[in-house]
């Protein structure tokens, strides 16, 4: 009798457990997904794991890098890290501790055509001018409302600043629930410092990540990280103001681009579900239930910790290089990849250094 009665409190238990749980997760979840199709396994390169060759630069001072950026002129490297700082490489390989930014929320950067100035992506302050004189925001709203994950900028020749909003949504720390709710919540913004004002130039973007411009500055290249593709969003000519797909069915998520000094373009691609996992983007009840409980939440977005690979494309949207570090050996989780002087300087939100690939030995 004891043992029956046993039986039925634990039944009990358990039901009202699932009750409280499926009500958690549908009432309480804290995203509305779609159904994510993900690029065909045909996509995916045989790995050569050429990215474990890398030179380990700033070994122990960096954390984690996300970005670089180079001035050419001056042979000068720098870099964002996740410590608030940006820090800068010199010609003689000495590092400087340069600027420290309040918060833990720097992304994209790039130089000006004004010296000794920086353009840095804050996800909660907007777009920074960073420079010997100090730091300045250049513009925090768009239409009235607060830009609060921009992610990547890039400055032209007039210099207007085209950047991206990975987000409208989510933020930069809850930033996978937005991979896992599959619905586009990405911008391409432009800020014009002759009128000092902000607009947006595309809506509804997967996810928008890095910005790149031709080599003529007649189309940008931006990355759309859970579409697997990147767009070109042409800026004069006769398709001015007109958006087109540039390479599709990528291996893995864009991240950063940059132009390489031949016209084609850098793209690191993040593996950005943990493989094995790759049934949840199928579900939205799963996905529901994953995105209510933060540690399910770790395990399905670790993949991007796994690995590391970048291709380069060419400006007709053909993939022609690809390198890898396929078990994360050495480099993982490599965001950006920039061309300077023969060499692909790669930045990672998982490393203490900023690897450095001689591309003639490749």
């Amino acid at each position: 009798m004891a043992s029956k009665q046993t039986v039925h409190l634990l039944l009990s238990f358990v039901s009202v457990c699932f009750l409280a749980i499926s009500l958690q997760v549908l009432f309480f979840s804290p995203i509305s997904p779609d159904i994510l199709e993900l690029p065909p396994a045909s996509s995916a390169f045989p790995p050569n794991n050429k990215l474990q060759g890398v030179i380990k630069l700033g070994e122990g001072f960096l954390d984690g890098p996300e970005d670089i950026a180079v001035d050419k002129e001056c042979s000068v490297i720098y870099t964002a890290t996740r410590d608030s700082w940006l820090k800068r490489l010199h010609k003689n390989g000495s590092w400087e501790t340069w600027k420290r930014l309040e918060g833990h929320t720097l992304l994209g950067i790039t130089t000006s055509e004004e010296s000794g100035v920086l353009v840095v992506c804050d996800t909660e302050k907007g777009l920074l001018k960073v420079g010997e004189d100090g730091v300045s925001v250049l513009t925090s709203q768009v239409n009235g409302y607060q830009i609060n994950f921009a992610d990547d900028v890039i400055e032209a020749s007039d210099g207007c600043l085209y950047f991206s909003v990975a987000s409208t949504k989510f933020g930069l720390h809850n930033w996978y629930l937005d991979f896992l709710e599959a619905k586009p919540h990405g911008q391409l913004l432009k800020y014009d410092p002759s009128t000092k004002q902000t607009s947006i130039l595309l809506d509804d973007l997967g996810f928008a990540n890095g910005v790149a411009l031709s080599e003529d500055q007649d189309y940008l290249v931006i990355c759309e990280t859970w579409k697997f593709r990147c767009l070109k969003y042409w800026l004069r000519g006769e398709k001015e103001g007109e958006t087109e797909i540039f390479v599709e069915n990528l291996p893995g998520g864009p991240d950063n681009i940059n132009l390489a000094p031949d016209g084609s373009f850098w793209i690191a691609l993040l593996q950005v579900t943990t493989e094995g996992f790759e049934f949840i983007h199928a579900s939205k009840v799963i996905k529901k239930f994953i995105a209510t409980f933060p540690k399910l939440i770790h395990i399905v977005s670790n993949g991007v910790n796994k690995k590391a690979t970048i291709v380069n494309v060419a400006a007709d949207g053909k993939i022609t290089k690809h390198f890898d570090d396929s078990e994360g050996k050495v480099i993982r989780f490599v965001t950006t990849a920039i061309e300077f002087e023969d060499h692909l300087y790669l930045g990672s939100l998982n490393t203490n250094f900023i690897g450095k690939f001689p591309l003639k030995a490749a």
